[in-house]
């Protein structure tokens, strides 16, 4: 493994790799991941990715993230996302990202808390198609190298910033000096019992943040999905997407009635389908799409109808048990607009990172646009700290043996700090043995 690189990458997903393809070509990258590069929650997005219609959508999409996030959004953050929409969109298309059409056109839909039909979509496999095809594009550049079941345990840290990370992989621990580096390390469901997040995406940069003093901002700010697939398996939770309700799907409590109106924000439909739970004693609630014909859910749900009948649903025919879990995090290390830390030289971007976009509660298909606006904000400022700086010569000595410790701490630490600023939901949602 590289002892020394231009900037290293913690993470693979959307975000890691969209930041890695703006970076020149010139430039010496490394991108390490915890698991292989398809086990990243950039592959599980279902929905789709929003944009801004025409200049007459801003000031409507502009207020549907603020309402959706309780108006806790931080307004630059939210403009420039918006703004910079379109031009993403271009270049995804531009990377081979193919997106649904009907009559040679784009074809949009509309989720939850949207006023309107922006979302663009890949069948029920949109983060798939994005990811995999920035996956395709950067084994395509010979500057970027790519290491898998490679931790991140540390960060190098000294008088002038960030200066590398520390990383385990097979075959013990390695220190990797960097001019720069991203975390794009995703979010935390493997804190969770019941997540739809990968079991391995366990916070760490933001437990390698609290012990280096590295500014977190609203690590309560968690979203619930309200609907994912009833299981009584054990292990990740399918997400039964958003788009499902915004294409018409109604939810029904035991008695078979709809008791709510199904495109209002996750928190919203979250807190009324658990007002049923408790009400009837019950472990999910149903959501149907009967009323929408065969045709239509097997071309327009292709994935969700297969994963569906393995659990011997027939979503055409029968009632979906649904219940909330874990889906998203809207806060994690603070950033600025250009997904810098607090910390010189160590940016953060996607899920790890909150630069306020979302606020209090996520507005739909806003994750994945949010990822590659601001990777791509990240990828501009870093290419002009390489100007002037130099990968640094340093005398190091590292007790690896305190970071087998660290492992057996992380997940309580974060949890520790959820547990502080919202007890609440702590006791609700967090208070299990992990």
């Amino acid at each position: 493994m590289e002892e020394k690189v231009d900037v290293i990458i913690v993470g693979t997903g959307a975000a890691g790799l969209f930041c890695a393809l703006h970076l020149p070509k010139t430039c010496k990258v490394l991108m390490v991941t915890k698991d292989i590069v398809e086990h990243s929650d950039s592959y599980l997005a279902q929905g789709g990715i929003s944009t801004l219609l025409n200049e007459e959508d801003y000031e409507s999409y502009y207020e549907d993230t603020m309402k959706a996030g309780h108006y806790e959004n931080r307004k630059e953050s939210v403009e420039i996302m918006i703004r910079s929409s379109r031009d993403i969109i271009n270049q995804l298309i531009e990377l081979g990202v193919e997106f649904d059409k009907e009559n040679n056109e784009l074809s949009y839909t509309r989720e939850g808390a949207h006023s309107t039909f922006r979302i663009l979509h890949h069948k029920d496999i949109t983060g798939k198609e994005i990811t995999s095809k920035l996956y395709e594009r950067v084994k395509e550049r010979d500057n970027i190298t790519i290491c898998e079941h490679t931790t991140m345990v540390d960060i190098i840290e000294d008088e002038d910033g960030c200066q590398g990370v520390v990383v385990k992989d097979e075959e013990g621990y390695h220190v990797i000096r960097s001019l720069c580096t991203v975390w794009a390390t995703g979010g935390i469901g493997g804190l969770f019992e019941s997540s739809t997040n990968y079991r391995h995406l366990t916070g760490d940069s933001l437990s390698i943040a609290l012990r280096h003093k590295i500014a977190l901002e609203n690590v309560n700010y968690i979203q619930i999905h309200p609907t994912t697939l009833y299981s009584t398996k054990p292990g990740r939770r399918f997400l039964i997407s958003e788009s499902v309700r915004g294409e018409g799907a109604i939810l029904l409590n035991p008695d078979g009635e709809r008791f709510v109106d199904e495109l209002l924000p996750r928190d919203a439909v979250t807190e009324a389908i658990c007002e049923q739970l408790e009400k009837y004693h019950s472990n999910y609630v149903y959501l149907s799409v009967k009323h929408l014909g065969e045709e239509e859910v097997k071309k327009r749900f292709p994935n969700i109808y297969e994963r569906c009948l393995e659990e011997g649903i027939d979503m055409v025919t029968d009632l979906i048990p649904v219940t909330p879990a874990q889906h998203y995090f809207m806060g994690g290390v603070h950033v600025d607009s250009n997904s810098k830390t607090t910390m010189d030289h160590l940016y953060a971007v996607g899920e790890t990172s909150c630069n306020g976009v979302h606020g209090a509660n996520r507005l739909a298909s806003n994750s994945l646009l949010e990822g590659l606006v601001f990777a791509q904000r990240a990828a501009g400022q870093i290419k002009e700290e390489m100007k002037n700086r130099q990968v640094k010569d340093m005398e190091l000595s590292i007790d690896f043996s305190k970071y087998d410790q660290f492992a057996k701490e992380n997940k309580k630490l974060v949890l520790d700090e959820i547990k502080r600023r919202d007890g609440e939901f702590y006791a609700k949602w967090c208070n299990y043995e992990n």
